[in-house]
């Protein structure tokens, strides 16, 4: 009878010890997993956001990891299709079993894959789209760093309509969540003016040729055209634009506010505009931290970074913090408990400071405005968000 008793405290403990377990989480590691493009349109961005993450991830597993344990990094690529990234979300959290879903890029592959992590507590952390879907609706699983598409181009297009006079605002936009979100925070910024768009067309994702849109935006007379556009796109559509003789003042999101628009589209690129929330690191910036950081990167992957790589980076570092402050129990509850009392201050990169609290999901709203000059960004404004557009 004192047998059977033992043999089943040791069956409930280990029950117990089973129920209680924290998925991606053991005594030695955390399994982190990211879903990329690596092989579709958005590949460069995909593959310098992971090269990112992995910088980081190697510099903490070199100084220790977190509270004893290191961090393993699993990328999946989506090939920037929905359908794809909801394979990999559910290999990510049902096979590899990861503790947290890690800077995801695509505003369309973020909402499809998002319901599979969900469905296990796996949180979707600082996905790499600045859609309204990634903190709104609330839900305690989400959390976003970047200011909203709809944001940043409603404030930029109020601020530019007024500096450059123009009367004819239109807009490009690709034909998903992420373009729609552009053109609608350019319609409430004109609405803020009393106007409208003079005209707007749109591209399916995958597009590459923009002709018939470029040709409709200049029959129209546009003075300033509104890009929902990311990097391919953006380059052939000015790059048309030029070859035909139509130069309105161009004004991308931070989708393209990328230095592979001026290396891949060179000198035609010249004047773009674009809303940014961190700064491109150059390996000759004036920014000695910036520049030391940017040649550690192309030292260790033979290539320049961009602020893609930023994004990467700055996420698993965000990340490591928050899980170091939650200890050695770390858990979904643990670390949600400490990134709702988070301040996040500004950085090497000249990132916006960042709040998070209980109801509060996305970290600052702060954007501003960068062009590209002599073939390289140049930051042009100050921060801004609505608090200070009232002033």
């Amino acid at each position: 009878m004192k047998i059977t008793s033992g043999i089943a405290l040791v069956a409930l403990a280990v029950s117990a010890n089973v129920y209680c377990a924290q998925q991606g989480v053991t005594d030695t590691e955390i399994v982190l997993g990211t879903i990329q493009d690596l092989s579709g349109p958005l590949a460069g961005i995909g593959k310098q956001d992971r090269l990112g993450m992995m910088l980081a991830v190697d510099e903490i597993n070199e100084q220790g990891g977190i509270n004893g344990r290191k961090l393993r990094l699993i990328s999946e690529d989506s090939g920037y299709e929905p359908k794809r990234a909801v394979l990999a979300a559910q290999k990510l959290v049902n096979q590899d079993k990861i503790f947290m879903m890690m800077g995801q890029i695509g505003t369309a592959q973020n909402m499809a894959a998002m319901p599979v992590q969900f469905e296990k507590n796996v949180i979707n952390f600082f996905p790499i789209t600045a859609a309204r879907e990634m903190y709104e609706p609330f839900h305690r699983l989400k959390y976003s760093f970047a200011a909203t598409y709809y944001d940043q181009i409603r404030r930029a297009v109020a601020q530019m309509v007024k500096e450059k006079g123009v009367k004819k605002v239109c807009s490009i936009y690709q034909d998903d969540d992420f373009g729609l979100e552009v053109l609608r925070g350019g319609e409430t910024g004109l609405k803020s003016l009393g106007m409208e768009y003079a005209e707007k067309t749109s591209f399916k994702r995958g597009a590459t040729d923009f002709s018939s849109q470029v040709a409709k935006m200049k029959a129209a007379g546009c003075e300033m055209v509104v890009l929902g556009t990311i990097i391919r796109e953006t380059i052939g559509t000015i790059a048309e634009a030029r070859k035909t003789g139509f130069n309105p003042v161009f004004l991308g999101s931070s989708a393209s506010y990328t230095d592979l628009i001026h290396k891949l589209g060179g000198k035609a690129m010249d004047g773009l505009y674009a809303t940014m929330t961190v700064q491109n690191p150059y390996t000759d910036e004036a920014s000695q931290p910036i520049r030391f950081w940017a040649n550690k990167y192309k030292t260790k992957f033979n290539e320049d970074p961009t602020v893609f790589s930023v994004y990467g980076y700055m996420i698993i570092n965000i990340f490591a913090n928050a899980a170091t402050k939650a200890g050695k129990n770390l858990s979904t509850d643990s670390f949600i408990k400490v990134m709702d009392t988070m301040t996040i201050p500004t950085d090497i990169f000249g990132s916006a400071p960042a709040t998070y609290s209980p109801t509060k999901r996305l970290g600052s709203d702060a954007s501003r405005l960068s062009q590209i000059q002599d073939g390289r960004w140049k930051v042009v404004g100050p921060y801004i968000t609505d608090a200070a557009a009232k002033k």
